[in-house]
């Protein structure tokens, strides 16, 4: 796939892509089962909630969504939030009123364009979120790996229902409270997935490890039927999707919102609650989500608000929990392949057939199995890598990564979020001083260059402004990253900058030369295209587009916007050889000096300079060498008011005066 094949939305329906979209959909499903049912078990709802929330979040939300890579569903970081509502507003039916009304809410947000809120999250808190995801799916899946099943999957809280917390649950699983059947399933699980991902066959084959891994997992399980209880994997330790005995009873598990309710304040109050949360939880979980994606697209902040409004409005009138997107699943969206949001409409569509047609079917399949593909996912997830590359950054981008990962795991992901957060506003206003980045298009032979000047002092408060920057870049651009005004620039926007050069920019073949970053931020000067004009260049270009850029190059020296140059470096690079654009022909006045006045650089041009603008055989001479020798295609006559050798020449003549009388004996030929 080339770069800009990457970066351009492939339709979901592209036979390319296709048949890659429904593997990885398949595996995003089986791993979203357990979820929905653990998430809804954990608020204290009904189990077929969440299943609707995830059925929602697939059909509707998918479709009406611009990320190719999030997967929305119902959420574990709003259990607590979903628990608490259904208690203070007395039944399920009002919280759906709830819910209804802050799809609303969502909808009109993302309509705002309240999704550029997200440009303000630090890449120390997304980075955060995703280890601490990681770092909770390994804690919280090594019990369901050994059969202790008394908490719910997508319990992510540390204080668990049953009054344990995530390490001491691990603890109880050493009081004898293993299931041999489960966890030889777990084990050998785990071992299936990890060999798939070394053996280069299987990896490359079209079979996801994670369907092997259930198949294995229900068989095995059918070979422990006569092997007693310790071995034969039933009860809680499958999974365990409301069964409905005919169609009727079926819709009977739909529940509609009360809308008697429709005037109390406390049902707008838990609205707003669950917009709130939802949305930073969905805007957070799509930055993080997209850091992951292989082809480096960025999905829509407000479209996703907007489609995360209508998952929720059809949540509340049809009987699901509140959904969001989802880390967990968009995470094993991206490493099963997925290249379209066609794996996320699929998945929905797995979970409402296995739901109405397949629940017995489904039923045989092991929790233990589906918690090894989770624990494998964490362990992708919180990679030592990362906190090695954190540990580099320097501590102003570790501390707040180290803090969110720990008050995420200690607390929950709601919680630990906006820890995270706070941590890093407090390291943001230790650089307060604001000023905008400098953003200059100039105009060259073979396209145009954007420059990037950062300012003196560039804190996390520029970050929004230079991402916006950078993500309007079109591909095969040119990019000019000039930090030499800079004394101070803040690690989250050196970790963006880094982040782009080094993954974005190739995924979007974009050339990008960085200068004047000091050897502490690790981002040493680059150059992937040359800032002089070289011979290849010289060739190909018009007269027109000469008179171009000196036009271009004009109005920025009379706007006061002249482009940060290395004229030591362009100096160099020239020092085997020039090639030109243009000869100038201008006078010696000091106030137009003509590299200065087009704003152009080393080897751009030759300038001829005479007093009064005048033209002899020398200055002939060397206009002729310009164009015959060295194949300049343009040649200019710069002209200016108040020249100081004309005033003199009047001056001299009005007083019946010769120039050498004034000066010597060689001005007067230029005079006459």
């Amino acid at each position: 796939m080339s770069t800009s094949e990457a970066q351009t939305p492939t339709s979901i329906f592209s036979p390319s892509t296709i048949l890659q979209d429904l593997i990885s959909g398949l595996v995003v499903f089986l791993v979203a089962l357990p979820l929905c049912l653990g998430i809804a078990l954990a608020s204290g709802a009904d189990l077929f909630s969440g299943l609707l929330a995830g059925i929602v979040g697939g059909l509707v939300v998918a479709a009406i969504s611009g990320s190719h890579t999030s997967v929305s569903g119902p959420a574990a970081g709003l259990t607590a939030i979903v628990a608490a509502q259904i208690a203070t507003l007395g039944s399920f039916e009002a919280f759906l009123l709830a819910v209804l009304i802050a799809g609303v809410i969502q909808i009109i947000f993302g309509i705002a364009r309240g999704g550029a809120l997200s440009a303000f999250f630090p890449s120390s808190v997304i980075k955060g979120l995703l280890v601490a995801i990681g770092v909770i799916l390994i804690l919280k899946q090594i019990p369901h790996i050994f059969g202790h099943d008394t908490d719910p999957e997508g319990e992510m809280s540390f204080i668990q229902p049953d009054q344990e917390n995530t390490f001491s649950e691990l603890l109880t699983i050493f009081a004898g409270e293993i299931h041999i059947g489960a966890m030889v399933i777990g084990f050998l699980s785990i071992a299936i997935l990890l060999l798939w991902e070394r053996i280069p066959t299987l990896k490359k084959s079209l079979v996801p490890a994670p369907l092997i891994v259930v198949v294995v997992g229900v068989l095995l399980n059918l070979g422990f039927t006569n092997m007693g209880q310790d071995w034969l994997v039933s009860g809680s330790h499958l999974v365990q999707i409301p069964i409905a005995q005919s169609f009727s009873e079926f819709f009977g598990f739909l529940r509609l919102p009360d809308f008697s309710r429709t005037f109390d304040p406390a049902i707008y109050i838990a609205a707003v609650t669950i917009a709130v949360v939802a949305s930073l939880e969905t805007l957070l979980n799509l930055e993080a989500v997209d850091k992951l994606d292989k082809a480096k697209r960025n999905s829509p902040p407000s479209r996703e608000l907007i489609a995360q409004g209508c998952g929720n409005m059809v949540c509340g009138l049809i009987g699901g929990l509140p959904v969001t997107s989802v880390v967990v699943r968009g995470s094993v969206n991206v490493a099963s392949g997925s290249k379209t949001k066609m794996s996320a409409i699929f998945h929905g569509g797995l979970l409402l057939v296995s739901v109405a047609f397949l629940p017995t079917l489904m039923n045989k399949i092991p929790l233990s199995a589906l918690a090894a593909i989770l624990l494998v996912t964490g362990f992708k997830l919180a990679s030592p890598t990362i906190f090695k590359q954190m540990w580099k950054e320097g501590r102003y981008q570790f501390t707040p990564f180290i803090i969110t990962v720990i008050a995420i795991v200690v607390t929950d992901l709601l919680i630990g979020i906006l820890i995270g957060l706070a941590i890093s506003v407090l390291f943001i206003l230790n650089s307060n001083l604001r000023r905008p980045i400098r953003r200059i298009v100039e105009t060259q032979v073979d396209g145009d260059v954007t420059h990037i000047e950062l300012s003196n002092q560039v804190s996390f408060l520029n970050r929004a402004a230079l991402d916006r920057v950078l993500n309007e870049s079109q591909p095969g651009g040119k990019l000019v990253i000039d930090a030499s005004g800079s004394d101070y620039i803040d690690p989250d926007v050196l970790s963006l900058i880094r982040d782009f050069k080094q993954n974005v920019a190739p995924a979007r073949n974009i050339s990008v030369n960085l200068k004047g970053f000091r050897q502490k931020y690790q981002l040493s000067d680059a150059k992937q295209f040359a800032d002089f004009t070289s011979r290849e260049l010289q060739e190909k270009v018009t007269s027109d587009q000469v008179i171009k850029i000196l036009h271009d190059g004009n109005q920025r020296f009379t706007s006061g916007t002249r482009l940060n140059r290395d004229l030591g470096q362009q100096v160099n690079a020239t020092a085997a050889g020039q090639n030109p654009l243009a000869a100038i022909l201008s006078c010696i006045d000091s106030r137009v000096p003509t590299e200065l006045v087009f704003d152009l650089g080393v080897g751009d041009i030759f300038s001829v300079r005479v007093a009064g603008n005048i033209v002899g055989t020398k200055s002939l001479g060397s206009l002729e060498y310009a164009v015959g020798v060295a194949g300049v295609k343009l040649v200019a006559v710069l002209g200016h008011t108040r020249c100081g050798a004309v005033t003199s020449s009047v001056n001299l003549i009005a007083a019946n005066k010769g120039a050498e009388s004034a000066t010597g004996a060689h001005l007067q030929s230029i005079v006459d």
